[in-house]
């Protein structure tokens, strides 16, 4: 490798996980306001996956224009290796993680030994957690503290007409369905932190797992709907979102809410009708909400669960890991 190459994970047409190839890349330049972090740790996101098949989960006009050859990945945990004149947050020898530039498409760049990114997207490692653990937090748990904590932000949501708002936790039951993934074992945590009574929807092998994260009930969806069996909930978070989503309105109580992660809710006038509110939003980067969970991570309040580690090379072994599904956690690369 030469000085002004380094290894990535590039994509060069859309497929499945074996259009993935490692190879040589250009080493990233870097610009006014962004420091260059050498990665230790890379953690993989579900956009990761759409992006390399074509977006085909998109309605076609929603689908953005991709210049290959692209790097995929926006979550990282490592070393600041430089930092340009105007940044005075961070140092070289800092160890720093984020999510870089979210939403972009393909400007990320992650899946690579070095990565360019804005100061403002990222924050000091916890201490008390190493950079596998830091890499799997950023994009899961920002969108699991935007959606329950606090937005952040004043961007236009491209969602809805409305700026989501997120609703008090305190004293409420909230359900979270898809429980055990990346955002599902973030908001139970967040949530419980926040004096919720939480209720966890998973298969039954990730019980235990979500009762020691804080769940104080769990509906294993394998035995019996979480329809069917929750009632009177004040807030439901769906992780998994989609099409079935409207399913969850009838374990609402009246003014209760339900907060949909992924495209898909279509019963908007029986929610009006059962006077609930459907609100979602697209999570975006944040060094300074990323900061603040990284107090929780560091004092053990939230805790980062991994589902399996793949070196940087076999990033396609690693997708292939995402296609089998039931993941508990994160799955995280390792490029240090």
């Amino acid at each position: 490798m030469s000085i002004d190459t380094m290894k990535a994970v590039r994509l060069h047409e859309f497929g499945g996980p074996e259009v993935l190839r490692y190879e040589e890349a250009p080493l990233p330049e870097l610009k006014p306001g962004e420091v260059l972090v050498r990665v230790h740790a890379v953690g993989m996101n579900p956009p990761d996956w759409y992006l390399r098949d074509g977006y085909k989960s998109l309605p076609p006009e929603w689908r953005p224009h991709v210049p290959f050859p692209i790097i995929l990945g926006s979550d990282v945990s490592g070393v600041v290796e430089a930092v340009a004149t105007d940044v005075k947050a961070f140092s070289v020898g800092d160890e720093v993680f984020g999510m870089v530039r979210f939403p972009s498409f393909g400007e990320s760049a992650a899946y690579a030994e070095y990565v360019a990114a804005p100061a403002s997207d990222l924050a000091l490692k916890p201490a008390g957690i190493d950079h596998v653990h830091a890499a799997g937090a950023p994009m899961a748990g920002l969108t699991a503290w935007q959606f329950l904590i606090d937005l952040g932000h004043n961007e236009p949501n491209p969602l809805q007409p409305e700026m989501h708002r997120p609703v008090p936790l305190g004293g409420k039951t909230v359900l979270v369905n898809g429980a055990a993934g990346g955002v599902g074992h973030f908001a139970v945590q967040l949530a419980k932190w926040k004096g919720a009574h939480v209720i966890a929807v998973a298969s039954g092998s990730h019980e235990s797992f979500l009762r020691e994260l804080g769940a104080d009930e769990f509906i294993d969806y394998t035995k019996s709907l979480p329809e069917d069996v929750a009632h009177d909930m004040d807030l439901v978070l769906d992780t998994l979102g989609g099409p079935t989503t409207g399913r969850f309105l009838r374990t609402l109580k009246r003014g209760g809410a339900l907060f949909p992660v992924f495209l898909g809710f279509s019963d908007a006038e029986e929610a009006a009708k059962l006077g609930v509110t459907i609100s979602m939003t697209q999570v975006r980067s944040n060094g300074q909400q990323l900061a603040e969970l990284g107090l929780l991570l560091d004092a053990g309040t939230v805790r980062v669960a991994i589902d399996s580690t793949f070196p940087l090379a076999d990033a396609r072994k690693a997708h292939e890991r995402a296609a089998g599904g039931h993941i508990q956690g994160k799955i995280v690369l390792t490029v240090v």
